[in-house]
């Protein structure tokens, strides 16, 4: 796996418009061989959604990683670091949904 493309976490946060959200991108092998792009998104501090792509190749994920990147950068996100918990705290949140 690409290890640079497999995490992307976004901010947008606007206080005159009451704005606090993040979107969240991640691609994962699954356990049946194929790609997930894995994509979540609410207001911070909620568990918010998530939605799962399914794709053959690693090479199908990335490019449509990179276009949604692309597009909520458009829209005012910024992308951080992380999103304040460590991979194995969000991991567990993620699977108890």
């Amino acid at each position: 796996m690409i290890e640079q493309y497999s995490n992307l976490y976004f901010q947008r946060i606007d206080p005159s418009r009451n704005m606090a959200r993040y979107y969240a991108l991640s691609i994962q092998p699954t356990l049946f061989g194929e790609i997930a792009l894995i994509r979540a998104w609410g207001r911070i501090g909620t568990l918010g959604q998530e939605m799962r792509h399914l794709f053959a190749s690693e090479a199908e994920a990335v490019t449509m990683f990179r276009h949604i990147a692309r597009k909520k950068s458009a829209k005012g996100y910024v992308a951080k670091t992380s999103c304040g918990k460590s991979p194995g705290q969000a991991a567990v949140e993620a699977q108890a949904r």
